[in-house]
């Protein structure tokens, strides 16, 4: 696939879709492209995590558990951005990733990701205040639960 289909399937990730040509350009550019067929591994649970990987065709399950006992917590397909938490900081899988067909995804590393903040601090504190949104909804969320964990 070319440059331009990258950027046009990047636009469409909430994450990026307050960058302008330019800058998805750089994202698209640096980023790297991989083609996994059926069911292949994407990652594994509790691997260090540098990346995130957005899906451009196909259908990838998210797996909790032992191989034994896997559960799927999820399915995802084009426009997905998996590890997200991954592209600002270190951390661990929380789940596997397997195909669940043939698919094509854009990698992007933290180091690409952290030059964008870097290069766009605009970019960079819009994304603060995403997250610093997103943060206290999930505690807001927890809080309305807390009944459910006492007794």
């Amino acid at each position: 696939m070319s440059l331009e289909s990258d950027i046009a399937v990047l636009r469409n990730v909430p994450l990026f879709e307050d960058l302008h040509a330019d800058q998805l350009r750089l994202l698209a550019f640096g980023a790297e492209r991989r083609r996994l067929h059926r069911d292949e591994f994407v990652f594994r649970e509790d691997a260090r995590s540098d990346a995130g990987l957005v899906i451009v065709s196909g259908e990838i399950a998210l797996l909790r558990g032992r191989p034994a006992h896997q559960t799927v917590v999820g399915t995802y397909g084009p426009g997905t951005l998996l590890g997200e938490m991954a592209l600002i900081t270190e951390t661990r899988r929380p789940t596997s990733a397997r195909t669940l067909t043939d698919c094509e995804l854009i990698r992007i590393t933290r180091p690409l990701f952290r030059r964008m903040l870097e290069e766009y601090p605009d970019y960079a504190a819009g994304l603060h205040a995403k997250l610093k949104d997103r943060l206290a909804e999930m505690t807001g969320d927890i809080l309305a639960m807390e009944h459910r964990f006492t007794g």
